[in-house]
């Protein structure tokens, strides 16, 4: 079964094609500046050079037809003809309380995600206009939706309820979420399998460690709390997001500066975080160069906040499973940051962490970092979103059946 997964932003559009027979990436890659002048397709079959493609996108339904079009070309592409594609797996950032799982995609489906716009107002009108491009280019073929939020729909209300007045959970829905759900999924399960353990019997703390991060407590397979919340603001200190902070900072700051709501988000979304401790910059690679190799001193802060931070929250989770087995890190600083990892987990004997120094020096691939008599596993695996979103479709594809 050959399935493709669509990521679709809101002047982008990020794709994978895999076979599921033998789980390989036949094809990837990512439309951009789609809407924008001078947009493009950066597009790379398996075994092949990457190619760019220069080419007017005008809206995401043509972005897509290129990425049909190319995937089936005979020199560029790998199918010999588009009907070659069983299904398609929608990446969706927000089900609401709507999706416990991944689903089929009708009309239902799309009233539901259509109703959940006012929750990720940035990314689910993009996700929702490429299903619909996709359904009116690929009549017949099925479709599912894959949520960021659906695998967190598992906490307990005392876990996701904010205390404020109840009264706004009913009229808005306004509680914790959870986002980054398929890569604490995958990753979780991937761990379960590398122990060679049946993951009911685990507590796992999975730390999803990028320009956005979070962090989600795993108790037999389900996740029972996450450090993202209503939105993707909560929660750690992040490359350019604030995480938690004092909600009177945000009046104090208004006032004080003169801004709007709009000029306040914008600070805590995009000028904060490790970003706006430094000065320098959102990607670590760059603060670590500075921490280490310069000596700059708000670099080190930003690192030992964004550690400082993780630390916290896995000592916490710790105590809201009664105990932790695994503790598993991912994404781009988790897979590829063993000074940062090795910040993280000092002091943390006391759960029964033992950090393996040299094994920790590893990076980008799977590897258990924890000495032999260590009580808590402690690993990476670099996670892989796009496979998860495969497997979910496959298996509801496969239900039709």
């Amino acid at each position: 079964m050959k399935i493709l997964v669509m990521n679709c932003g809101s002047s982008s559009l990020k794709y994978q094609l895999l076979d599921m027979d033998n789980g390989k990436v036949l094809a990837k890659g990512l439309a951009e500046r789609i809407g924008i002048n001078n947009s493009f397709l950066t597009h790379q079959v398996e075994g092949k050079d990457k190619i760019k493609i220069q080419k007017d996108m005008k809206n995401h339904k043509e972005a897509i037809q290129i990425v049909l079009e190319t995937l089936a070309d005979k020199e560029m592409g790998i199918l010999k003809d588009m009907k070659e594609i069983d299904a398609v797996g929608h990446r969706v950032v927000h089900g609401g309380e709507f999706f416990t799982d991944s689903v089929l995609i009708d009309e239902e489906v799309i009233k539901k995600l259509e109703a959940c716009i006012d929750l990720a107002p940035l990314h689910n009108p993009a996700n929702i206009e490429g299903i619909k491009a996709c359904q009116q280019i690929m009549p017949g073929v099925p479709m599912a939706a894959v949520f960021d939020t659906a695998f967190h729909q598992t906490m307990p209300d005392y876990a996701y309820i904010y205390p404020i007045p109840y009264e706004y959970y009913e009229k808005y829905r306004i509680r914790r979420y959870g986002f980054h759900g398929t890569s604490h999924k995958y990753v979780s399960l991937r761990a379960a399998e590398i122990l060679n353990r049946p993951i009911e019997e685990l507590k796992i703390i999975t730390c999803h460690l990028g320009n956005g991060s979070s962090i989600a407590a795993i108790k037999g397979g389900k996740s029972i709390d996450t450090s993202m919340g209503f939105t993707p603001l909560e929660g750690l200190a992040m490359g350019t997001r604030s995480g938690n902070v004092d909600p009177s900072i945000i009046t104090f700051l208004m006032e004080k500066e003169g801004l709007t709501a709009e000029e306040i988000i914008e600070i805590f979304n995009k000028k904060s975080g490790v970003y706006g401790i430094s000065g320098i910059s959102s990607d670590f690679r760059d603060l670590e160069n500075a921490a280490f190799n310069e000596g700059n001193k708000r670099a080190t802060l930003a690192l030992k906040v964004f550690a400082y931070r993780v630390k916290k929250t896995i000592g916490s989770y710790a105590a809201a499973m009664g105990g932790v087995d695994v503790i598993v890190f991912t994404a781009g600083i988790g897979e590829n940051g063993p000074e940062i990892r090795e910040f993280i987990l000092e002091d943390l004997e006391f759960l029964g962490v033992k950090l393996d120094k040299e094994k920790n020096k590893v990076r980008g691939k799977e590897e258990i970092i924890s000495t032999q008599d260590s009580k808590v596993k402690v690993m990476f695996i670099p996670t892989n979103e796009e496979y998860m979103i495969a497997k979910d479709t496959e298996k509801l594809v496969k239900g039709l059946k």
